[in-house]
């Protein structure tokens, strides 16, 4: 048996290693086309500030773990699959079969078409390289300009503001990590960074990118203001990978569509991580949730069902846990609600703390929260569980800090 896996991210090495726990026979091959070992994206903020070496960001001692597993990296591209007659083509001209596939691709990043995006001072952060060029060009005392402030935007800025940049942030939704927290967390969050001294400009987009003063790059802003840059960094979403598997006739959506089984359209062909539209815990819907966790989730279930251990996914919890410049900030499940939900939310400015629960009936079915870290565990119990909070529920909206108490009394009761 011969499993294959395109694509060297959390998804496909997990895969890789449940693989080998279940079938101590068969050949494995992972295949990356970077010219790295196995690394996760979730490590180059560290690394860029130099918190650790680029080895620090490889998933396995990439000089002895792979060939202790028995696992075979190939660091190539993957042009085509030819899925009636299970086989690969690389880019270098070779072929591969498989007997069973796995498409854990991931995504890439989306960057709006702004006039003069192409700019040699223009960088993407999404892989060792962009990292690297970064380190290079964002000294201390730099000007830096940072498009977007979502997810993947607010933890590059923390790394920024370390490297001792002069940083602004440029933000088309009205408020800081608009999927991931409301208005009233997304506001306390801008006045946190802007008390850092970071420039934090939302409702706001890059007009055109252009030649500035003294080899500097001039960003136009829509507010009708004007920067210049040593460097600018896009951080505006990113897309699933999905072409690979459309042009083999795999049925795709925003993702590639799966079933609970993350099995494709193909029987013999499986996705796993940001390339996956798989079920969501929460809303019971197929989406791509492109997050870590999710992505090491898909790859040890697919992994079982590719050897025969037939193993349902369940869905997957969205959550999202953001420190940016030591404010810490949460979501899970639906934080945003739902239609005929009670919600209650607590706001206080000052001490930038904040928390929101949202309810279906009597169970906590999402929150948000920032600046609050000592109860994220049960936040994220009480909404995977999904206990009955009985006569706790109008006791959370009386007051929602008292959710340790809630969560012993309900689960003792249990």
């Amino acid at each position: 048996m011969h499993y294959v896996i395109i694509g060297a991210g959390p998804a496909g090495i997990i895969a890789a290693e449940n693989l080998r726990k279940q079938d101590a026979d068969a050949q494995i091959s992972v295949i990356g086309q970077e010219p790295e070992p196995p690394y996760s994206r979730m490590a180059i903020p560290y690394f860029l500030e130099q918190k650790i070496e680029q080895p620090g960001c490889y998933l396995r001692d990439p000089e002895h773990h792979y060939a202790a597993q028995n696992i075979t990296l190939v660091q190539d591209e993957v042009t085509t699959i030819d899925a009636d007659r299970h086989r690969l083509a690389l880019k270098n001209g070779d072929g591969l079969a498989y007997d069973k596939l796995l498409i854990a691709t991931g995504s890439r990043p989306f960057t709006p078409p702004i006039p003069g995006r192409d700019h040699a001072r223009v960088s993407s952060c999404w892989t060792l390289q962009d990292a690297r060029n970064i380190i290079e060009h964002a000294t201390p005392g730099s000007s830096v300009v940072l498009i977007g402030a979502g997810f993947i935007g607010c933890i590059i800025l923390e790394s920024l503001v370390k490297r001792g940049v002069s940083l602004s942030v440029i933000e088309t939704g009205n408020r800081m990590v608009p999927r991931m927290l409301n208005e009233s967390a997304g506001g306390l969050l801008q006045t946190w960074c802007e008390q850092k001294g970071v420039t934090v400009k939302t409702a706001c987009s890059v007009e055109s990118i252009s030649d500035g003063d003294q080899g500097k790059a001039r960003v136009s802003v829509s507010d009708g203001s004007f920067i210049d840059a040593d460097l600018i960094i896009t951080a505006t979403g990113v897309k699933a990978n999905i072409d690979l598997a459309r042009s083999a006739g795999v049925a795709c959506d925003q993702g590639i569509l799966v079933n609970q089984y993350l099995q494709t359209s193909d029987d013999d062909i499986y996705a796993a991580g940001d390339v996956a539209q798989a079920l969501d815990f929460s809303s019971g819907e197929y989406i791509v949730q492109a997050i870590q966790p999710t992505a090491t989730d898909h790859g040890r279930i697919a992994a079982l069902n590719m050897c025969g251990q037939s193993t349902a996914h369940h869905g997957s919890l969205n959550m999202n846990v953001l420190d940016t410049l030591g404010l810490i900030s949460c979501s899970f499940g639906l934080w945003m609600g739902v239609a005929g939900g009670d919600s209650v939310e607590r706001l206080n400015t000052d001490e930038f703390r904040y928390i929101n629960l949202q309810f279906e009936d009597d169970v906590l079915i999402g929150a948000s929260s920032s600046g609050m870290t000592e109860h994220v565990g049960v936040l994220r119990g009480l909404i995977e569980s999904k206990i009955h909070l009985k006569q706790w529920k109008q006791r959370l909206l009386d007051d929602p800090h008292c959710l340790m108490e809630a969560w012993m009394a309900r689960t003792q009761e249990i």
